[in-house]
């Protein structure tokens, strides 16, 4: 068979990916020989990826199996470092895996309460958002029914100051609910967060049996210092997919030097232009427009030491893979 279809790569595991055709028909399909030598030192194929396949008979059954024979152009990119093991990424120290290609929109899971959100997390997944281009970055506070400190709020609020868009629900009671159901009905969503904060009862508020379904068809292990990955994307009642990915829970950044992070922190980056030097760190240069900023109250400043943290790893880890 040689007609050529275009589809959604709604699945990936063990290098086999699951491709949904515009009349919703779903075929497992493997890269193409050249594609297969690309996908060795990038993930050049993930979920969320547009791709043009072709169909061939199994031979002496009639299972139709596919060949992704091209990718069209990706308009965002999630994505996290994991260190290199075997032949893919070989000769690098550590190399992007891409967790989901063309998301619409990221969704950052925490608490108000039980746990209490973890802002250096929530800190380091958006700057993976600003970095990924994914067009709309938003923060979902759940277990607004429990009763948390004034602060928390006070918290948040500024994020929206920041320019995020927060939703406060609680899958409890069932408040925000609808609010998040209409975020999600079109297009790619991406949902994540650590664990504890109550992504399963939301996902289920959203759609009967959605947490059940998103945790079958998307499992995440570990095996030593390489993360392997079964993603997925799941069609909703509503429209639009969604994906869920617990495996950027402990997201390493991929891809930023630190002369580079102050670009992804939209409440710093303004400042910049205006320090004396153009090189620098804002951590004890003279004449710091950021570091005057924070001491006037104009940056969080746990946000600027969330910065401050986030930086000096990128730059331990830019002297150690440089040497």
């Amino acid at each position: 068979m040689s007609a050529r279809l275009s589809g959604l790569i709604i699945k990936e595991q063990s290098g086999f990916y699951w491709v949904e055709t515009e009349d919703r028909a779903t075929y497992m399909c493997e890269l193409r020989g050249r594609l297969k030598e690309e996908a060795k030192s990038s993930d050049i194929a993930a979920i969320g990826d547009r791709a043009i396949i072709s169909l061939r008979r199994e031979e002496g059954t009639d299972v139709l199996m596919g060949l992704i024979e091209e990718l069209a152009p990706r308009k965002s990119v999630l994505s996290r470092a994991v260190r290199t093991t075997g032949k893919r990424g070989a000769g690098q120290a550590e190399r992007e895996q891409v967790v989901i290609a063309n998301a619409d929109r990221a969704l950052f899971v925490f608490s108000a309460a039980q746990p209490a959100p973890n802002l250096k997390m929530l800190d380091r997944l958006l700057v993976a958002g600003e970095k990924s281009q994914i067009p709309d970055l938003l923060i979902l506070l759940n277990k607004i029914d429990l009763a948390y400190p004034t602060d928390i709020d006070e918290i948040f609020s500024a994020y929206e100051l920041i320019g995020y868009r927060v939703i406060r629900t609680s899958a409890l009671r069932g408040d925000g609910i609808d609010t998040l159901r209409s975020v999600l009905t079109d297009g790619i969503s991406v949902f994540t967060g650590p664990s504890g904060v109550g992504k399963t009862s939301l996902l289920n508020r959203i759609q009967p049996g959605l947490g059940r379904q998103v945790k079958s068809v998307g499992q995440h292990s570990a095996e030593g210092v390489h993360t392997t990955r079964d993603s997925a994307l799941v069609r909703l009642d509503s429209g639009g997919y969604l994906a869920d990915t617990p495996g950027i829970r402990t997201l390493t950044v991929w891809d930023i030097e630190p002369d580079e992070l102050d670009a992804y922190y939209p409440d710093i980056e303004p400042y910049v232009l205006d320090c004396k030097f153009s090189n620098c760190t804002h951590t004890d240069e003279p004449d710091c427009a950021v570091r005057r900023a924070v001491e006037q109250g104009e940056i969080i400043q746990r946000r600027y030491q969330n910065y401050l943290d986030l930086r000096e790893e990128l730059r331990h880890t830019y002297i150690i893979y440089n040497r």
